[in-house]
């Protein structure tokens, strides 16, 4: 049988820490010194959740909640590198290669373009695949547009070993 690749989506939203709290701001796997951090149950980092969100998507495995949900203290404060490398393992174990990931960040700061290349780099080694990131603006619209956080849209293309299309 054909092999037939299968795309999914991954969205991920998270508004910056309060006035006060001081969180580092960790985006598409980078550390970004003197810059607010964002509100999370992890790190925060939108770009690394929605590409483990892809992947889930796109193996039918279920949604970064369902891996690493609220109810899994273990998962309080993870880097998003290191959930995108365990949402990479938990797709290959069941089957899947991973063709790659693109992520579309958006928000208004920090000044992504200077540091794509050192991104895409960290965020391809986690998941074992190519990843790359492009980021917009949204003209000052909305949630993100007002500065109030950062969102990540991602897809990812997984083919089944098998070349079964049938969910894991």
């Amino acid at each position: 049988m054909e092999r037939l690749p299968q795309t999914g989506m991954g969205v991920d939203v998270h508004g910056f820490a309060p006035e006060g709290q001081e969180r580092p701001l960790w985006l598409a796997g980078l550390l970004w010194p003197d810059e607010q951090g964002l509100a999370g149950h992890s790190d925060g980092d939108p770009v690394a959740h929605a590409a483990a969100d892809a992947l889930f998507s796109a193996a039918g495995l279920g949604d970064l909640g369902t891996h690493f949900g609220t109810d899994r203290p273990e998962y309080a404060g993870a880097s998003g590198v290191t959930l995108l490398a365990e949402a990479a393992r938990i797709v290959r174990a069941h089957g899947y290669s991973i063709g790659n990931i693109a992520v579309q960040l958006i928000g208004n700061r920090p000044k992504f373009a200077p540091r794509r290349l050192e991104a895409q780099r960290v965020l391809a080694q986690a998941a074992g695949a190519p990843v790359s990131v492009s980021a917009t603006t949204t003209d000052h619209l909305g949630f993100t547009g007002r500065g109030e956080g950062i969102a990540a849209i991602a897809t990812a293309l997984v083919i089944h070993a098998d070349g079964d299309a049938a969910v894991g």
